[in-house]
């Protein structure tokens, strides 16, 4: 389905562009063919998932492929517990569509509006010390290179481009299905405590290192952390969710709707933002519940933010929080959304955050309606100093001469790209910005 391109813009509100024209493929030769017409009428080509992407990774001035009707499951190994997905199913539909094989995926972030190629190519990730982001689980891929060509890149077949595809960017080709390596279903038992921040940051390499995923927010103007520590447990294992009533008001009249409030009005009257964090720290952050691990994982998000998230090497991540402290004290800023620390294993594909070294995440976050970029910027220098890699789909300021120097496959990877899209089909700003021409 071919139609002219309305203005579309991505959830956080800082990329928009109205395409030269948006196809919606519903096969991988539809896809084919959409990749072949524009590279002979020498148009650039991009797919576009959820658009949970900060960064314009996924802005397509001329082409926009929406993989919407590309969704759900294609093939099951249940005997190696691999399932193969096209490429726009959602994250939030593969509880249900897990369910009937008893498979989960092995770890998740805390959104599930991305779709599955989107969430792999930009290096979403949860957080656990020896876990790998999403990308990590895929043990084989199907995509459209710019040549056009159909191609399977798997543990058997093309497997020299495995490290590079797993988290290619959108550079390499459109993705039209993915397999991925699950796990048996299991349950997570989680444990919210507000702690001093002093305390959690001397702690937080031991509890990143023993927890199965430990992670935990800091609201700037106080002095406490708001922690968040998940034990796997079997499937099997005695649930105990949170009430319907107790769920809406922590995850909705609180984080959503009041919340959105304070946000709203803190753009104009900004002295209202450190009581207000105060309040927060205290009203939140502190219950025990077991439940299915997407229930436990996913947050439901909906006041509009942008953000920013850095992977630096996990024993500089307390150093580094006290420096944003600092900074904010300093500048006097007044900054309503907490700051949010996790941590990854390391890994091998090629532009993971991850990759080589065991990583601590600090992801800034600013309220849609403000301009983040003096803020991010000022954090931007701190985590530098750090080794800092930036986020692919969260916003940052880097290109292509200063992230080579954090990647030490970086030009590997523009060699794959060589390969696979020699005529830069898939190219656009943001591309041509971080990964250069």
């Amino acid at each position: 389905m071919t139609a002219t391109g309305a203005t579309w813009q991505n959830w956080g509100r800082s990329e928009q562009v109205r395409p030269a024209r948006v196809e919606r493929p519903a096969s991988a030769a539809a896809v084919q063919r959409a990749v072949t017409a524009a590279v002979k009428q020498g148009m650039h080509v991009k797919a576009v998932g959820a658009g949970h992407s900060f960064t314009g990774i996924a802005v397509a001035p001329g082409v926009q492929l929406e993989l919407g009707d590309l969704r759900g499951v294609i093939a099951v190994d249940e005997d190696r517990g691999r399932v193969t997905l096209a490429a726009g199913t959602n994250l939030y539909q593969l509880p249900d569509l897990l369910r009937p094989y008893g498979l989960a995926l092995e770890n998740m972030g805390d959104i599930d509006r991305q779709t599955i190629a989107g969430a792999t190519s930009t290096g979403t990730h949860g957080t656990g010390g020896t876990f790998g982001g999403l990308a990590t689980q895929i043990v084989a891929l199907t995509l459209v290179s710019g040549t056009g060509e159909l191609l399977t890149i798997s543990e058997t077949e093309n497997a020299d481009l495995l490290p590079a595809a797993r988290l290619g960017l959108g550079a390499l080709g459109v993705i039209v299905d993915i397999t991925i390596q699950c796990v048996p279903a299991f349950l997570l038992e989680a444990v919210e405590r507000p702690e001093p921040l002093e305390a959690t940051l001397d702690s937080y390499l031991e509890r990143s290192a023993a927890a199965d995923h430990f992670e935990f927010y800091w609201f700037p103007h106080t002095e406490t952390a708001l922690t968040k520590t998940n034990t796997r447990l079997s499937a099997d294992a005695e649930r105990k969710p949170l009430g319907a009533v107790g769920r809406w008001v922590d995850d909705e009249l609180l984080a959503n709707g009041i919340y959105r409030g304070v946000c709203a009005t803190g753009t104009v009257m900004p002295a209202i933002v450190p009581p207000f964090s105060r309040l927060a720290q205290r009203l939140t952050g502190n219950r025990d519940f077991t439940d299915h691990s997407p229930r436990v994982f996913v947050t439901n998000r909906t006041v509009r933010f942008r953000e920013m998230e850095y992977a630096i090497p996990r024993e500089a991540v307390p150093a580094a929080l006290r420096e944003v402290k600092s900074l904010i004290e300093r500048r006097g800023w007044r900054i309503s959304f907490p700051i949010e620390v996790r941590s990854a294993a390391a890994d091998d594909n090629w532009l993971s955050t991850a990759q080589g070294r065991a990583s601590g995440y600090i992801a800034v976050h600013r309220y849609f309606r403000e301009n983040p970029e003096e803020y991010f910027r000022a954090v931007e220098e701190i985590m530098m100093a750090h080794d800092g890699r930036p986020h692919w789909g969260k916003m940052h300021y880097r290109d292509a001469d200063s992230l080579r120097s954090v990647y030490p496959h970086f030009d590997d990877f523009i060699a794959v790209r060589d390969r696979l899209d020699p005529e830069r089909t898939f190219a656009n700003p943001y591309l041509t910005r971080v990964l250069g021409a």
